[in-house]
């Protein structure tokens, strides 16, 4: 599903006065680097509501969903609040998702919209960003981190994660969270999976992703096949990663996180977390308060 190299990240349409951008939150659509518009959500969090202050020294939290979620489903709000306690948030739609344009490609093309997101939360004044990405987001979240750092060479010949230095440095995160991810490609060792792959792959499958999920996906494979989560972990370093993986996870087993958490070697923190399932919809108000001070104890 790749179709090039990418080059500088392009900026949002719409470009709020640094004196309220702090006091309200903000919605516009962002264009990619390949022109896709991108539904995104700015909120500034609790805290200037309390003492208005330059967001230069609060985080920014960047959420990328999982796999059929968008900027506006209720367990992707949830999230966005929960973070807010602890900074402000960028929130949007995946490409084939809610009202952003063309079509998923399920975790390759999709660093380029996560580009575009952590791009913008700059804009809004913030010196530190926090990506945050569950499942598929999850994957996208290390493969943005490995292809997008601020002192990143150029990208492996034919991934879709970015080329241009000017597009890395506006649009490289500062601390990396990846929830319920996936460490290899074509997974199917469980039910969840196997369903997934047959709403991705099969004609039938992607008209009940159009109409019944709300989710449009791009017919044909990966070509090349995108950079792997478990490969891009290595090139992370050394911005501060943080791998959080429910011991009951229906989609990904435990021996995920591990292989992850083992490419990092002593660079990355793993939660293993008793009891939980998979992505946002299993990840309790405690957890994301513990992710939410991570994310703030990181130094840029």
């Amino acid at each position: 599903m790749s179709a090039g190299t990418a080059g500088h990240v392009a900026r949002s349409t719409v470009r709020p006065n640094s004196e309220t951008i702090r006091r309200t939150p903000l919605r516009t659509f962002l264009h990619t680097d390949d022109g896709v518009t991108i539904d995104s959500v700015y909120n500034p969090g609790a805290a200037v509501y309390d003492a208005p202050r330059s967001p230069s020294g609060d985080p920014v939290f960047v959420v990328a969903h999982g796999f059929t979620g968008d900027v506006d489903k209720p367990h992707v709000r949830r999230v966005a609040e929960a973070l807010a306690q602890y900074g402000a948030v960028v929130t949007f739609s995946f490409r084939g998702h809610g009202a952003s344009g063309g079509r998923s490609t399920v975790g390759d093309r999709e660093v380029l919209d996560l580009a575009a997101a952590v791009a913008w939360a700059r804009e809004q004044g913030h010196a530190r960003v926090v990506t945050v990405g569950f499942s598929m987001g999850g994957s996208v979240v290390l493969r943005h981190a490995a292809l997008y750092g601020s002192d990143r060479s150029e990208s492996s010949p034919g991934d879709s994660g970015g080329s241009g230095r000017e597009g890395r440095t506006e649009a490289h995160t500062d601390a990396v969270v990846s929830v319920s991810a996936p460490a290899r490609w074509y997974y199917r060792g469980t039910a969840p999976m196997r369903k997934l792959h047959w709403l991705v792959t099969r004609p039938e499958g992607r008209l009940v992703g159009r109409y019944g999920l709300k989710t449009r996906i791009q017919n044909g494979g990966w070509d090349p096949v995108p950079l792997s989560p478990v490969e891009a972990v290595p090139r992370i370093a050394p911005t501060p990663l943080l791998i959080v993986h429910g011991e009951r996870d229906g989609y990904f087993p435990v021996d995920h996180p591990r292989m992850l958490a083992e490419a990092a070697a002593d660079h990355a923190e793993l939660w293993l977390e008793p009891g939980m399932g998979h992505a946002e919809h299993a990840a309790t108000d405690d957890l994301l308060a513990r992710i939410g001070r991570w994310g703030g104890s990181q130094d840029s």
